[in-house]
């Protein structure tokens, strides 16, 4: 199945969907299979897989936290790769996103990184730190190797911005519902509506929500609007508490969360 396919089948099927997001590397690499198989079980429909970094500005404490133990058990970029890779051979069909900034993407060159993300079977990448405007950092590499570059929009994209973000962006557009860091908020539930409604209008690409979103109750809610529902830091959290015997745990959140979203409408 193409990358692109992948996504379509992951939105395509008449009902919103789950993105979860985990760190890799967190509490360790050799952890990791467990915890993204678990999300599978779960009943995730796409994974946002975080690459740990030094200085993640985006970020809040628990995702923070989480790339400094990703950091401090000696997590590479290979090692992520191949975390990828292995679990591209155990699931097909889902969809593996690499969320993280511009210095591990770019470091090497971004042909380099587009053509190892391309052989690990990696479908999309999010990059925090490089802006539509400096698109040729990274983004015609990863269309040139087939890889999905996944964009953000924020509550002060405004329509004159807006086509910009658009342009090169596939997969899905994730719309950060709030203006700051991961995990510490969540946006009013009409200003959500609004954001999604002027979104959709825009583009045909899924349209995905995240920032703030802990609960199935909440995720419920903005699957009422939105194509995808991003959660993150509530995943991350059970991982820190639970360290290698994090899986149970997050299967049961993610079962949760995915009861609520796909039933939602």
């Amino acid at each position: 199945m193409t990358v692109e396919n992948r996504f379509s089948a992951a939105f395509g099927k008449g009902r919103p969907s789950l993105v979860c997001f985990i760190t890799a590397g967190d509490p360790n690499a050799e952890a990791t299979p467990a915890i993204l198989d678990a999300l599978v079980e779960g009943g995730a429909d796409v994974i946002e897989l975080g690459m740990p970094f030094t200085d993640p500005m985006a970020d809040g404490p628990a995702i923070q936290e989480a790339n400094l133990r990703s950091l401090g058990a000696g997590t590479k970029t290979a090692d992520i790769l191949k975390i990828a890779g292995d679990f591209r051979a155990r699931h097909p069909e889902i969809p593996l996103v690499l969320m993280g900034y511009a210095n591990p993407m770019t470091i090497r060159g971004p042909e380099w990184f587009a053509r190892e993300c391309a052989k690990a079977g990696i479908d999309g990448v999010i990059c925090v730190d490089i802006p539509p405007e400096e698109d040729q950092e990274l983004g015609p590499a990863l269309r040139d190797a087939g890889v999905s570059l996944i964009r953000l929009a924020t509550p002060t994209t405004d329509a004159k911005r807006l086509p910009a973000v658009l342009e090169g962006s596939s997969g899905f557009l994730y719309y950060v519902s709030v203006a700051g860091i991961t995990g510490m908020q969540q946006a009013a539930q009409t200003s959500i509506e609004e954001a999604v409604g002027r979104l959709k209008a825009a583009t045909k690409i899924p349209v995905a929500v995240g920032f703030g979103v802990r609960t199935p109750e909440q995720a419920r809610k903005i699957a009422k609007v939105a194509d995808g529902v991003v959660v993150g830091s509530a995943l991350v959290e059970l991982v820190g508490k639970h360290g290698a015997d994090a899986a149970g745990p997050v299967r049961e959140l993610t079962s949760a969360l995915a009861d609520a979203v796909h039933s939602a409408r």
